[in-house]
Formats: C-alpha cells, structure tokens, sequence
C-alpha cells in the first residue's frame, strides 16, 4: 500500500510539471511594433482564468487611460484600464492542452474577442483572439525574462 501511494505522489507531481498554467504575470508585445505595452496578471477563479492590466509599460501611453471605446452597456466603459479585467472565463481544454471558451478585450478599441492561450515551446504565452474566422495571435512574455 506504501509503494502505491507513492506511486500516485510522484505521478501527481510529474502532472503538476507538465501543466502548463498561464497563472502569473506577462509582458504583452505589441504584434506590429515589437514594443512591451503593458503587464496582464492572469489569475484563477474557480475553474475559470480571468486576466488585469497591471500595468502600462510603454512611456507614449497614458498611465490614466480609459476604455472610451467600450460598449456603453459593458461596465468597463469610461473605467482605467490599469486594473481592467480583459480576459474573461477562459477554460482549460485538457485534451487540446489550451485555455479557450473565453474573451479577452481590446481597451484601445473596445472590441471583445473570442479568446484561445497556450503555453509555446519556450515558456511564451501565444494568445490568439478571433471574429468569425479572422484572427490575430500575440506572443506575451513571462514577467521575469
């Protein structure tokens, strides 16, 4: 019986290295210029992933931005985006090794998308938002590299 759990606690642990969590804090790049823009902290809630800004990295850009472009029903309308949540109910897909189901939302233009993140090869957050069949996939770094 000692061996056996054991046995379950180091196949528990192996599990634990393997998953993949997006839970942490990122470097968002901007896709078109290469430029670090802001710091998302990604957080759990229940089985949901939820994600905040931060805060905001690029010197150009106002620390007191607001989402004007929000949809007026959205309660983030007119409300700082340091402290946002811009990455909602996303859901992990264990069979698909990603997290999806979500949204995440673009402040600058008040769009919402639906989401899909993984974990790259070399430790990257790759997120990818999508309406309809046109999407656009960002690569954000770990806080620390």
């Amino acid at each position: 019986m000692m061996r056996y759990s054991s046995f379950l606690v180091a196949f528990s642990f192996l599990l634990t290295i393997n998953a993949q969590s997006i839970v942490g804090k990122w470097k968002t790049i901007d896709d078109e210029t290469g430029k670090t823009r802001s710091i998302v902290e990604i957080y759990q809630k229940g089985e949901k992933y939820f994600g905040k800004v931060s805060a905001i990295l690029d010197p150009e850009s106002d620390q007191n931005a607001v989402c004007n472009e929000c949809d007026e029903d959205d309660p983030r309308y007119k409300q700082k985006v340091i402290g946002m949540e811009i990455i909602k109910d996303m859901e992990f897909d264990k069979k698909k090794e990603e997290y999806n189901d979500g949204e995440i939302l673009d402040p600058e233009s008040g769009s919402l998308y639906d989401c899909r993140i993984w974990i790259d090869d070399e430790g990257n957050l790759k997120l990818r938002g999508y309406l309809f069949f046109i999407y656009r996939t960002q690569t954000w770094l770990p806080l620390n590299s």
